[in-house]
């Protein structure tokens, strides 16, 4: 197959008969954060570079080797985003959003970029959900937060994940650690990557994330950061447990949790699952108090997470979860002959003018092709028009279902149609009730 009808490695098409649940996934997402008093925003596919060589930080995997970067015509460097945080952050500065009300609350979907080899749950585009809280510094805010995150992933049907939290400090705390880091990491030094060995000098936290084996191998017996918690992040750190406690969150203390971002200060956390291999982690995320001031916005704090939408996939997919099935057609008109074919037109434009879902033939097919096309798509019910059912206004309505019938008149047809589908959905649960009982 030529490349031009192939498609990039690392992308996915999504189908029709798979949109439905990509639709249902963002639905949730969207209306669970509003709970919260979460607000969507929605910001550009691609950003000036030092967006994200500023935020993201130049020593993690994402600046030096995955970022899709190019020189537009103007001769700028542009970067298509690897997340959308440093996005998010760069508009809530430009349009002044800081000096509102605060805590401010945003809530993404979109699309990122990132140069990976792909494999399961892991893609070059990529798309997430996320939400950023700006200006809230205290622990209960980061508990709200990791709420938050569980009730999104529960109301798509995940379960069976754990939460995994961490505290990774403020700058202060990490001035010691990193020396504990470095003085740890050169004894080591002749086996770390030469990617790693950069990062000894500039950022040795970031060895911690490695996916080297060696040097993941050399980093599980590195210093754990909590043991150099000053006393104001370890009181943090203590009250955001004992929020956990308190809103019957179950967690795991994992001191080896960094993240993969420079911008990340004190909480960090992440829920993982045991049904997509490797790429366990759904969900990321913790607080970056210095990212807004970083940037060049006021100093406030910050944080918020984010969650692979095709990881989440993978994680339904592989527990056996099925997804509401997109909704079918409500009625299929077939119509023989040309006046019926410009009744019909009439029909169906009134019909979803009224909200119902309704189709007929456009491709000039006979009687059973067309009754056949509306088994096809799962229409709920069928009407055959002719020349008489036109002159006599009336038409015989069939439950493709059980084959039920129903005459109806044509020109009052949508009030009928209401009235036969709530009937039948009010039978069908008083037969559900009755079955029960």
């Amino acid at each position: 197959m030529s490349e031009i009808n192939r498609a990039v490695k690392g992308t996915n098409d999504v189908l029709p008969d798979e949109s439905s649940n990509w639709q249902f996934v963002e639905r949730q997402m969207l209306s669970t954060a509003a709970l919260y008093g979460f607000k969507e925003i929605r910001v550009p596919v691609f950003e000036h570079t030092e967006v994200f060589l500023r935020s993201v930080g130049d020593t993690t995997d994402v600046v030096q080797k995955e970022m899709y970067t190019f020189d537009d015509k103007g001769g700028r460097s542009i970067t298509l985003r690897p997340e959308l945080t440093a996005g998010v952050i760069r508009s809530v500065i430009e349009n002044g959003l800081v000096n509102g009300a605060l805590p401010l609350k945003v809530c993404y979907v979109g699309g990122c970029y990132r140069y990976e080899k792909p494999q399961a749950g892991r893609l070059r585009e990529f798309h997430q959900f996320g939400v950023e809280c700006v200006g809230a510094a205290e622990p209960n805010a980061d508990a709200e937060v990791i709420a938050l995150a569980r009730q999104v992933l529960n109301s798509i049907g995940i379960d069976k994940i754990s939460l995994e939290i961490n505290s990774i400090g403020c700058p202060e705390c990490r001035k010691e650690y990193h020396k504990a880091l470095k003085e740890y990491f050169s004894a080591n030094k002749d086996k770390l990557c030469g990617t790693c060995l950069d990062r000894l000098e500039r950022n040795p936290m970031r060895i911690l994330d490695c996916k080297s084996p060696v040097c993941s191998e050399i980093a599980g017996n590195a210093p754990v950061v909590l043991d150099y918690l000053c006393d104001e992040c370890k009181k943090h750190f203590e009250q955001v447990k004992s929020y956990l406690t308190a809103m019957n969150i179950e967690y795991t203390v994992n001191p080896h949790i960094v993240r993969g971002l420079d911008y990340y200060t004190r909480t960090v956390f992440e829920f993982v699952s045991g049904d997509i291999g490797a790429q366990s982690t759904v969900c990321g995320g913790g607080r970056y108090d210095g990212l807004v001031a970083q940037m060049g916005g006021p100093s406030v704090p910050s944080l918020g997470f984010a969650m692979g939408i095709e990881r989440l996939m993978l994680v339904l997919k592989n527990q056996g979860k099925e997804l509401p099935s997109a909704d079918k057609p409500d009625l299929y008109i077939a119509a023989l002959g040309e006046k019926a074919q410009l009744k019909t037109a009439e029909l169906c434009a009134a019909l979803r003018a009224d909200g119902f879902k309704v189709e007929t033939d456009i491709c000039g097919r006979g009687l059973k092709a067309q009754m056949k096309y509306a088994n096809k798509i799962g229409a709920k019910y069928s009407l055959v028009l002719g020349d008489t059912e036109i002159g006599e206004n009336s038409a015989s309505l069939k439950n493709m279902a059980d084959g039920e019938a129903f005459t109806v008149k044509l020109d009052i047809l949508s009030d009928e149609l209401f009235k036969i589908i709530n009937e039948q959905a009010l039978n069908s649960l008083e037969d559900l009730i009755s079955n029960n009982l």
